[in-house]
């Protein structure tokens, strides 16, 4: 008769060799994909992120600007003033800090 606990440990041990193999070829499969430069968003915004959570909503792109348009953030290899930042866009209601951060995040992820 074979030896059950040896059985369920060489099971465990294959298992365990199947899984480290899965994770080598999705590591393989994301090789080419970019790292992000931040992976919490809060972080990449800095104080702003701090700033913009207690403002008063609905409030203006101009609005922004003239609060907060000398916060300095990190962009793809550089930093940018707020308002630089802003420049590109029309005059825009938010009406919370998650959109102007999703707004502010898509400008400087380009």
């Amino acid at each position: 008769m074979a030896d059950d606990r040896q059985g369920r440990e060489e099971q465990e041990d294959r298992e365990e060799n199947r899984q480290r193999e899965r994770e080598l070829e999705e590591a393989k499969a994301r090789g080419d994909e970019k790292e992000p430069l931040f992976d919490d968003e809060s972080v990449r915004l800095g104080d702003l992120d701090k700033a913009l959570k207690s403002h008063d909503y609905p409030t203006t792109t101009t609005e922004l600007v003239e609060a907060y348009g000398d916060y300095e953030l990190e962009t793809q290899g550089d930093k940018k003033p707020l308002e630089d930042v802003l420049s590109s866009t029309n005059n825009q209601t938010y009406d919370s800090a998650e959109n102007v951060r999703r707004r502010i995040l898509g400008l400087i992820g380009r």
